[in-house]
């Protein structure tokens, strides 16, 4: 018997680093497999339930070592070109010690992705076919959800790999959480959503962390505006719950995690609901003001 349809809520998912699509351009020189390795593999597919709870799920096709979506279009790194970029450069801390700007120069592992310099074309190539598209279909599924609810929430999807924390050159004296929520130290969205989601996460036996090591990049900072009705969160899953790292295949908890991530889904969607029924407290005004 077919399922009545869910009703849309004002929640908006999006997994910008999920893509194994290689364009023909790419022209890479390093091994497929430690390419392959910059990818948020099947995170898409382990948040496929989004629109069976109303919400609507944005995913990126490309790889992000081919372009990032989530990388402002100034975050370059002008050694990796044989021309001058035409446009402003302002590349972030991680395109600079870890080559991983908009257009990724270095794999995870440190390996030089190319044997060539980029022509400033191919990067404009890049953002006028990805890019830019990416961030437009957000940013209209975005401004929908708030013209129907009035606000919107955001979660902005990825995974990390197990040894984030070398990855990153940081000592932690904890081990890696199983899930990271980044909200850019407090700045994206509100406080009891993001303690929500916690409290979703942790009710099935996750560890949860807060802004570490990962607090969020470009998207959540372009659209997390809580004042302005758009709360965004950034939420990082680690592989070792789902994914074989070297083969990028399914591990053998893979089922478990995404009918996981499913529950946190539904009690995330139940939050949204609520958020939207809540009533407005106005102050009605008084007989004798002034």
């Amino acid at each position: 018997m077919p399922q009545a349809p869910v009703a849309p809520t004002a929640l908006v998912c999006d997994s910008p680093h999920s893509g194994t699509t290689y364009p023909e351009d790419f022209a890479y020189s390093v091994a497929l497999a430690d390419l392959r390795k910059c990818e948020d593999t099947l995170v898409e597919a382990l948040w496929a339930d989004v629109p069976a709870v109303g919400g609507t799920l944005v995913h990126a096709h490309f790889p992000r070592s081919y372009i990032d979506a989530n990388r402002a279009c100034t975050d370059i790194e002008a050694a990796m070109l044989c021309e001058p970029w035409p446009g402003e450069v302002q590349p972030s801390k991680r395109c600079i010690d870890l080559g991983n700007g908009l257009v990724f120069s270095k794999t995870t592992t440190l390996a030089a992705i190319y044997d060539r310099k980029l022509t400033a074309g191919e990067v404009q190539h890049r953002i006028d076919i990805c890019w830019q598209p990416y961030r437009d279909a957000l940013s209209r599924a975005l401004h929908d959800a708030r013209v129907a609810f009035g606000k919107v929430w955001h979660l902005n999807l990825h995974s990390m790999p197990s040894n984030a924390y070398e990855r990153l050159g940081r000592v932690s004296a904890t081990p890696l959480a199983d899930v990271v929520l980044g909200d850019l130290q407090g700045r994206s969205c509100s406080p009891a959503f993001v303690r929500y989601v916690s409290e979703a996460f942790a009710a099935l036996g996750y560890r949860v962390a807060l802004n570490d090591p990962y607090a969020g990049q470009d998207l959540i900072r372009e659209h997390g505006q809580p004042g302005s009705g758009c709360e965004s969160l950034q939420i990082e899953i680690n592989r070792k719950l789902y994914l074989d790292e070297e083969t990028r295949e399914p591990n053998e908890r893979y089922a478990q995690t995404r009918a996981d991530l499913s529950r946190v889904l539904r009690a995330i969607a139940a939050f949204v609901q609520a958020e939207l029924h809540r009533p407005r407290i106005t102050r009605c005004p008084t007989e004798n003001a002034s």
